[in-house]
């Protein structure tokens, strides 16, 4: 608290006259202020549309004035006499389309070498107009950091242990430096409220915990469809091939894992950036990226470009940073960037709103320092420019082809296991030969298909079924054989083979 009390301190002191506070920790911002208004020797009103004015910087709350007009209130800034602190809270609707008090707000900043006063707009989002903007700053409250947290959880931990006749939470160090490290990026009420959740369930802080308190942190933190948690994230062993791959992440697990702070973190070895999957439709890259966090213990994030584009100039590229500032906050985790080519691919129709994106994108990637893993997928390398694939952006660009035949005889064996087949009762080895050039994706529809087939005739499921199917299915080898062929000449030699 005290560095927020410092910092608050020095823009009232350098007569800052428009301070804005955009935080959901009311409570903790006004007793920050109210700490402020004392070392300043000034006095602390709070005004909202409900309770009107309140001075709030002693023992015992004092009501100047029921002032619960907006505009009112404004007019009894103006006029006060001696200097103090007004904090405004949520009168952000109340300036949207309301040129009066706009123009009031700007009197009283424009007066501020005279009367002193420091008006703090405080909301959980505030957008200042224009003509405000040269009379304001923005305060940020820190959120607690990882030793905060950890007091913040055993003080949960007491409180449940008093509950229940001094019995002792459950759990071990490594479980709950994890738990720890999942709650970074939150405010201390939205953190003390998952702790809790998570040690008054059952007494205990386990693993199992760790998703659960993921989800909530996400939904605390939404973006509104832009940004989406995935909650079933697949395991390498869903995943048929990609070995090349499988074996490169094995690599780097623990390096990504590691707790980040000087004590412990491998400064020899740099971080993980990402990689990007490029190859086929329906070729694994989906589900590779979803088995990344699967394999890797993390939450998985996923980034909705068609939901990203907005039609007012600037919200598409604000819509990807606070996307990306999610995915820091929810740190460590995976992002799973889908079709890359579609927002990042410079097309003159859209104002130039890729390039700015891709702009950002770039920014981001070369400034960031939480543990944000990248996954990128494309099916065009030729829609993305170079400054996106070049080395250094991502750690590796993999190329995901057609399956063989021993990875398609392991598709069927998987999507059979998963259906409640026993794999052994066919002959595996003629269904992979049979499904030359066949994608994932492919295999695995001849395979529903030949249960719809088997269900409609009663019949149980054997391998003429699905030899029927592949023998009808014109796959995307065949159909786009061409395109195909470019895009592997292209990635020859130019990337790595992921199995």
């Amino acid at each position: 608290m005290m560095p927020d009390v410092n910092d608050l301190e020095i823009m009232m002191r350098s007569r800052v006259p428009l301070i804005i506070i955009e935080t959901h920790e009311e409570p903790r911002a006004l007793d920050l202020i109210k700490r402020s208004g004392i070392q300043l020797n000034k006095p602390v009103f709070s005004w909202s549309v409900t309770e009107g004015v309140k001075r709030i910087d002693l023992t015992h709350e004092i009501d100047e004035r029921q002032t619960s007009e907006p505009e009112a209130v404004l007019r009894h800034i103006k006029a006060s006499a001696r200097a103090g602190i007004f904090v405004l809270c949520d009168i952000h609707p109340y300036l949207e389309g309301e040129p009066r008090n706009i123009r009031l707000l700007k009197e009283i900043a424009m007066a501020h070498d005279q009367n002193q006063h420091t008006v703090v707009l405080l909301s959980h989002a505030f957008v200042i107009a224009p003509e405000l903007q040269r009379y304001s700053a923005r305060m940020e409250i820190s959120l607690p950091n990882d030793e905060q947290l950890m007091h913040l959880v055993k003080e949960e931990a007491a409180v449940w242990s008093y509950q229940n006749q001094g019995l002792k939470v459950k759990t071990d160090n490594r479980t709950l430096s994890k738990l720890v490290a999942n709650l970074r990026g939150m405010t201390f009420s939205d953190a003390r409220r998952l702790a809790r959740g998570a040690i008054f369930d059952d007494g205990a802080i386990t693993a199992s915990d760790l998703p659960d308190l993921n989800k909530a942190k996400f939904e605390l933190l939404g973006m509104n469809g832009v940004l989406s948690f995935e909650y079933d994230t697949a395991s390498f062993s869903d995943v048929g091939g990609l070995s090349v791959l499988k074996n490169w992440l094995l690599k780097r697990r623990e390096r990504f894992l590691q707790v980040q702070d000087a004590a412990t973190s491998d400064t020899a070895l740099d971080m993980p950036k990402g990689v990007l999957l490029l190859g086929v439709q329906g070729g694994g890259k989906s589900l590779a990226a979803k088995a990344v966090a699967g394999m890797w213990g993390v939450p998985l994030l996923r980034l909705d470009f068609s939901a990203l584009f907005n039609k007012f100039i600037g919200e598409t590229e604000r819509n990807l940073r606070e996307s990306l500032a999610l995915a820091e906050a929810l740190s460590p985790c995976v992002l799973w960037l889908d079709e890359i080519e579609k927002a990042v691919s410079g097309e003159d129709s859209d104002n130039g709103t890729s390039k700015r994106l891709l702009g950002a994108l770039l920014t981001w990637m070369a400034e960031r320092k939480a543990p944000v893993f990248l996954v990128a997928t494309s099916n065009d390398i030729s829609r993305l420019p170079p400054e996106l694939v070049r080395k250094g952006r991502m750690d590796e660009i993999f190329f995901v082809d057609l399956p063989g035949e021993a990875v398609r005889r392991d598709i069927f064996s998987i999507h059979l296991t998963k259906r409640g087949h026993d794999p052994s009762t066919l002959d595996l080895d003629s269904l992979a030969y049979s499904s030359e050039g066949f994608s994932g994706a492919e295999v695995e529809q001849a395979l529903v298909s030949a249960l719809y087939r088997c269900q409609a005739e009663g019949a149980a499921l054997d391998t003429r079924h699905i030899m029927d199917e592949i023998a009808s299915t014109k796959p995307l080898s065949v159909v786009m054989a061409e395109p195909l062929a470019a895009l592997r000449h292209w990635a020859g030699g130019r990337t790595v083979a992921a199995d």
